[in-house]
């Protein structure tokens, strides 16, 4: 059977090629990182959490975090504080500015991987959708897709 037969390497396959051009995307027009702009998006959903929580969240040591958290606040996009319940607790959060910059890259990925898919009609990008949510499903509820 040839790889691109087969659907789990298929997907795995595309979901690389798509970070990929995420990652080019994102460096060029916003000179951050898929990496970075994970975090970012992890914040967008959930505001004020611990640097463990997004680690786990995006299913990433808590090491990798701390890196791209650090950079990411080297840029102003940003903000760490104590936690007022526990003071070796630090607190991760938007600012502003990186607000604002998340957006940007969102609706520029958004639009971008919209050129991708131009070529399927209504249905097919349903049953796309449909058939991967409840693979994220099956995946969550044996744990394998993080908090």
């Amino acid at each position: 059977m040839e790889p691109h037969a087969n659907l789990a390497y298929l997907i795995h396959h595309v979901a690389t090629l798509l970070e990929r051009q995420a990652e080019k995307l994102l460096q060029e027009r916003f000179a951050i990182g898929f990496s970075q702009f994970k975090i970012l998006m992890a914040l967008k959903w959930k505001t004020n959490v611990q640097q463990r929580q997004i680690a786990d969240s995006l299913g990433q040591t808590e090491a990798s975090v701390s890196r791209q958290i650090k950079m990411l606040q080297e840029q102003g996009l940003l903000a760490n504080r104590i936690s007022p319940e526990n003071r070796r607790q630090r607190i991760i959060s938007l600012t502003a500015k990186g607000d604002k910059l998340a957006q940007a890259a969102m609706t520029s990925l958004t639009n971008y991987q919209q050129t991708l898919f131009a070529g399927m009609g209504d249905v097919q990008r349903s049953d796309i959708t449909t058939g991967l949510q409840i693979i994220h499903r099956q995946l969550c509820q044996t744990g394998a897709c993080g908090s």
